[in-house]
């Protein structure tokens, strides 16, 4: 008996439509709307994007893992398409502006579960000790100049709006070879429906050649997201800007 599937067979009306929904997703895994190897939309957000029941994108999940397009473990359904992940023009890399341009330059990041700083925690509008999921980043040249340290602390907002966060406190350890990477923090917020405002203040240190660029993220709903506290090496005066990434659609 061959066994047909959504690549090798017409989309028709006759078809159920679980399968007609099992071939348009694979369609979008293929055209790189939903990146392989990356983790695929909850099952409500699949049921809102094609207009059907959970049970339907139920049923076309079952169809793609049959068919060996799509696996699905604790972590959530993925593809499992070749090909590297497709980045999009607008994609921030997390922590911005952390990472040092000098040739040859080291990086390290830790993510640990814990209370995080106070003026942090006021930001997120977290109870006092509250713990929350806390980034730690370091980057330098290979020569040791151009050192940058963030950190950053995310809200109670962030950790239920974002899958991807929320499953990171099972391995925020603390240890450089067992944290999560979070590199793809802001497309994951932006893929949970998330408008991103960015405000950064810069100032400088006294009596240092660093600066500390305090980050506010919120939501198009105002809701807190993430504060990171930055320090680098500049020669600059104090500054403000901000910009807002669009929700991904």
């Amino acid at each position: 008996m061959v066994r047909t599937t959504p690549h090798d067979r017409p989309l028709t009306e006759a078809q159920p439509l679980y399968w007609r929904i099992a071939t348009q997703l694979l369609g979008e895994l293929r055209d790189g709307t939903i990146p392989p190897g990356e983790r695929l939309p909850a099952e409500r957000q699949l049921a809102g994007h094609f207009g059907v029941s959970r049970e339907t994108v139920r049923q076309a999940l079952e169809v793609l893992r049959h068919s060996g397009l799509v696996t699905t473990d604790r972590r959530g359904s993925h593809a499992t398409l070749s090909g590297p992940p497709v980045e999009t023009p607008s994609a921030l890399t997390f922590p911005v502006g952390s990472r040092c341009t000098a040739p040859g330059a080291v990086d390290r990041a830790t993510v640990t579960w814990e209370t995080p700083p106070p003026d942090h925690a006021e930001a997120l509008g977290l109870a006092p000790h509250r713990p929350t999921l806390v980034h730690r980043y370091e980057s330098a040249g290979a020569d040791g100049q151009g050192r940058r340290t963030a950190v950053t602390s995310f809200s109670a907002v962030a950790l239920t709006e974002v899958a991807e966060l929320a499953r990171c406190r099972d391995r925020a350890d603390g240890t450089g070879s067992g944290s999560p990477q979070l590199r793809r923090a802001y497309d994951w917020m932006r893929r949970a429906g998330l408008a991103l405002h960015h405000r950064d203040t810069i100032t400088r240190l006294p009596a240092t050649p660093s600066v500390r660029v305090t980050r506010r993220v919120h939501d198009q709903y105002a809701r807190p997201l993430e504060i990171t506290d930055l320090v680098m090496d500049a020669q600059q005066d104090a500054l403000v800007y901000e910009f807002t990434l669009p929700a991904a659609v």
